[in-house]
């Protein structure tokens, strides 16, 4: 009976220390690979690869592409809720588009025109006439300015400068990125890009077809092509009844086997709307500028600044499914 009693206290014991030592993980947060699940934001910097990734919940969200060998810094991958990439990086027949990309066509004081937008032609041709760095213009990652983390959100200040002739600059950039977590692998992009004429008069010579304010290329699978729908804030759908036409947001969304899933681009009122919108059933689309600045030569005067604030919502569900209108609102008013 004492040997009997003496086994119970010493099992007792055992599960008092297991119990204790799991109670701690839980307020430390420490937790092994069959723990529960990391929450909040996390950033991992790879300087050496030029590659910033955010991490919503411990899964990877969204990266960004800063390495020097690149013709433009750009996002990729981009993942959907359920980790599909929903962009892509280079492409037949337009290999100059890069995922999620912002660009222009420019030239500063009396200089020839640069299309930053196809920097990548500027580079030199290999044996198979594919073009390599380095890259004669370009768009050049300077600096992460701040990085900030919490629960809730990412928070990325950086600066880049537009570069032409290798080292001759002739805009400065700010791009302030704010990620706000949905839920249920969901998330906002809040994106301001600022260009600053720090080296001269700069005239932007864009024409009426070829630019965005961002550009975004779509992964086929979420294409028009392969049954993705693209719909604006007015209700209209498709290539023919988007593009070119005035909307507050657009959207593209794609139904799978496992349920729909979509990205939708905000345009932010101070943007100046309404705006004309780009729109490609093959999966390119992007905002532009409101009349008056596009597809119309116009100088950004030597100190003068110019900014456009986009959302980029990637959601579950088709459009209605993920309240894509009700979202717009809420982001306009400051509540996401």
């Amino acid at each position: 009976m004492r040997t009997n009693q003496t086994a119970i206290n010493a099992r007792l014991l055992q599960c008092f220390v297991v119990f204790a030592v799991a109670m701690a993980a839980g307020v430390c947060g420490a937790a092994d690979t069959n723990g529960p699940a990391k929450r909040g934001f996390s950033v991992a910097n790879d300087k050496k690869a030029g590659v910033l990734t955010v991490s919503i919940d411990g899964r990877a969200a969204l990266a960004y592409q800063y390495a020097a060998t690149w013709d433009l810094t750009h996002y990729h991958p981009l993942n959907s809720p359920s980790g599909r990439n929903m962009l892509v990086q280079k492409t037949k027949p337009y290999p100059h588009h890069r995922c999620f990309w912002f660009a222009d066509k420019v030239s500063l004081g009396d200089s020839k025109p640069v299309g930053f937008y196809d920097g990548l032609y500027s580079g030199k041709k290999d044996a198979n006439g594919n073009n390599q760095p380095p890259f004669r213009n370009h768009i050049r990652h300077v600096r992460f300015d701040s990085i900030e983390t919490d629960a809730n959100q990412a928070v990325i200040n950086k600066s880049l400068i537009w570069e032409m002739d290798s080292n001759k600059p002739v805009l400065d950039e700010h791009r302030l990125l704010r990620i706000v977590g949905l839920g249920q692998g969901q998330y906002l992009m809040d994106l301001t890009f600022t260009l600053t004429a720090s080296y001269g008069d700069v005239t932007f010579r864009s024409d009426s077809v070829h630019y965005a304010w961002p550009y975004l290329r779509m992964n086929k699978q979420f294409s028009g092509a392969s049954g993705g729908v693209i719909t604006n804030d007015a209700g209209q759908t498709g290539q023919d009844g988007t593009n070119s036409k005035p909307a507050k947001w657009v959207d593209y969304s794609k139904r799978f086997d496992d349920g729909a899933e979509g990205l939708t681009i905000f345009s932010h009122p101070r943007n100046g709307q309404p705006h004309k919108w780009l729109t490609r059933e093959y999966g390119t689309f992007g905002p532009r500028r409101p009349d008056e600045r596009s597809g119309k030569p116009f100088t950004l005067k030597r100190g003068q600044k110019m900014s456009q604030r986009v959302g980029i919502y990637v959601h579950r569900g088709a459009v209605k499914q993920a309240d894509v209108a009700g979202m717009y609102q809420r982001w306009i008013k400051g509540e996401l």
